[in-house]
C-alpha cells in the first residue's frame, strides 16, 4: 500500500508553487494524495517567514500534529512530519529541538529530496543547503490541468532590504534557463493553460542565457517575448518586481506585446526617503514616482499594486504623510499593507526607535481606508463597460464561473455551459466589495 501525503501551505505564491511541485514529485514517486491531515501518513508543512507570527503558527500546528502522531503510533501506524519552506531554512535544527516528533526539516532549495527521505529511513534530519540549480533540474512537470499556471523563473534575492528575510532563507539570486522555462510553459499550455504568472522573489532581475548563444543575456523582457510565441498562450504576468530593475526594454515589451497584461505589482514599502534609506531600498520616492509616470506614458492602460510597511522603526508622522502622498499620487488599483514586525536575523530587528503599537495601528487603519478608496474608484471606472475576462474556476453557486480581467479583478458570471478556459467579453453590471458581476456578451 503506497503511503499518502497532505501538504499545508502558508504564505506566498512561491510557496504555492513549491507545494505544487512537491505534490507532483510525490505522485511521480508512487505516493497518494490524502484529503486532509486526519487521513494521511505524511504531513508536510510548507512554511513562510514573511508574515508575522509565522514561527508561532508553525509550532502550534506541530503541537497538534505530535499528539496525532503519538496516537497513530499507539495503533501501530507510521506517521511522518516534514517541515519545509522558509521557517525551515531560517530555524533548521531549532525546529527539531523544540519538537522532536518532526522527522525532517527541509529548506526551499532542497525540496527535491523529500520523496527519497520518506522512502528510506535514517537520513539526516535537517537539509538546508542552497541548491537552486539541483532543485529546478529535478522537478517534474505538473500533471494537473489549469487555466492559469504559476511558473517559477527566478529564486532568491541580492537586494538585502533591512526588514526582509528572503536573502537568508532563499539565498542568492538564481535564474532558470530559458529552455527549461519554455519547456515547462509549453507543457502546461498543451494541458490547457491560457495564462502564466512568472514567479520570482525578485522576478524583474531575471537574467539567463540561451543554449545557442551563451554570450547573449536574456532578461525578463526577452523572456516574455520568447514565451509569447507559444500560440495557445494568451496572457503573461509576472511578480514580484523591484523598482530598480524595471528597465526600458521591459516597459517597451509591455507596449508592443499584447499578451502581457497591463498590471504591475511594484512594491514601494514607504514614501519617506529617510525610511527608504533605512530600509536599504536603494531608490527614492521621486525615482519611484518618475518610474510610474514613465510606464504610464508608454503603457497608458497600466495599473499598479504595491506593498506598504507602516510603523517601521523611526517613522515619524511626517514620514507617514510621505507614504500617504505616494498613495494619492499613484492611485493604486490594489495593495497590501502591514504594520512593521521584526524578523529575527534581519538588520532592522536590531534598530532602536520602535514605534508605539497604538500609533502603528492608527496609521495602518488610515492607510488601508485610503487604499480601499482608490481601489473602489479604480473598479467603479469599469461599471457598465465591456471587459475581456479569462474564466479560470467554477464559482461557489450553481452554474457560476469566476474569471479575471486583464487588471486581475475577479468577475462572476452565470452559464449552463462549461466556460473554463474561455476568454469572454463581459459587460460589468455591478461591484460587490472587490468582485465584479457581469453578463456574457459573446
Amino acid at each position: 500500500m503506497h503511503r499518502s501525503f497532505f501538504i499545508k501551505t502558508y504564505g506566498c505564491q512561491m510557496n504555492s508553487y513549491d507545494s505544487e511541485k512537491i505534490n507532483d514529485l510525490l505522485l511521480f514517486n508512487g505516493f497518494r494524495k490524502a484529503e486532509d491531515l486526519e487521513k494521511t501518513d505524511v504531513a508536510i508543512l510548507n512554511t513562510c517567514h514573511i508574515r508575522e507570527k509565522a514561527s508561532e503558527k508553525l509550532y502550534s500546528d506541530l503541537g497538534r500534529l505530535s499528539i496525532f502522531k503519538k496516537n497513530k503510533e499507539k495503533l501501530g501506524k507510521k506517521f511522518s512530519i516534514v517541515v519545509m519552506g522558509c521557517v525551515a531554512q531560517a530555524e533548521g535544527k531549532e525546529i527539531i529541538n523544540r519538537n522532536n516528533s518532526v522527522d525532517y526539516v527541509v529548506g526551499p532549495q532542497n525540496i527535491q529530496i523529500i520523496p527519497n527521505l520518506l522512502k528510506k529511513e535514517n537520513f539526516e534530519k535537517v537539509h538546508v543547503n542552497f541548491l537552486s540549480e539541483e532543485k529546478f533540474q529535478s522537478l517534474t512537470f505538473s500533471k494537473t490541468n489549469k487555466t492559469a499556471s504559476m511558473i517559477s523563473i527566478q529564486e532568491g534575492c541580492d537586494k538585502f532590504c533591512s526588514f526582509c528575510v528572503v536573502p537568508y532563507t532563499r539565498g542568492a539570486e538564481f535564474s532558470r534557463t530559458v529552455e527549461d522555462i519554455y519547456a515547462e510553459i509549453n507543457h502546461v499550455v498543451q494541458k490547457g493553460t491560457k495564462e502564466v504568472t512568472l514567479l520570482g522573489q525578485n522576478v524583474s532581475s531575471y537574467e539567463s542565457t540561451i543554449y545557442e548563444d551563451k554570450e547573449k543575456k536574456i532578461k525578463l523582457a526577452n523572456l516574455c517575448n520568447i514565451i509569447s510565441k507559444i500560440p495557445r498562450l494568451k496572457r503573461i504576468r509576472y511578480l514580484t518586481s523591484h523598482p530598480n530593475d524595471i528597465d526600458n526594454y521591459l516597459i517597451s515589451e509591455h507596449a508592443k506585446n499584447e499578451k502581457m497584461m497591463p498590471f504591475l505589482h511594484l512594491p514601494i514599502q514607504s514614501g519617506s526617503d529617510k525610511i527608504l534609506k533605512k530600509m536599504n531600498r536603494k531608490h527614492t520616492k521621486k525615482q519611484y514616482l518618475d518610474l510610474v509616470k514613465k510606464i504610464k506614458l508608454v503603457v497608458p492602460k497600466m495599473a499598479f499594486s504595491s506593498d506598504f510597511i507602516v510603523g517601521y522603526p523611526g517613522e515619524t508622522e511626517e514620514d507617514f504623510e510621505q507614504t500617504v502622498s505616494v498613495v494619492n499620487a499613484v492611485k493604486f488599483a490594489s495593495s497590501y499593507s502591514f504594520v512593521y514586525s521584526s524578523r529575527p536575523g534581519t538588520p532592522a530587528s536590531t534598530q532602536e526607535d520602535v514605534i508605539n503599537p497604538e500609533v502603528k495601528k492608527k496609521r495602518l487603519t488610515y492607510l488601508q481606508e485610503l487604499l480601499i478608496k482608490h481601489q473602489n474608484n479604480f473598479n467603479n471606472f469599469f461599471l457598465d463597460k465591456e471587459v475581456e475576462v479569462l474564466i479560470t474556476d467554477v464559482g461557489k453557486k450553481d452554474n457560476q464561473y469566476v474569471g479575471r480581467t486583464p487588471h486581475l479583478q475577479p468577475v462572476h458570471v452565470y452559464s449552463k455551459k462549461n466556460l473554463i478556459g474561455k476568454i469572454l467579453n463581459i459587460k460589468i453590471e455591478r461591484l460587490t466589495s472587490f468582485s465584479f458581476h457581469g453578463k456574457i456578451l459573446n
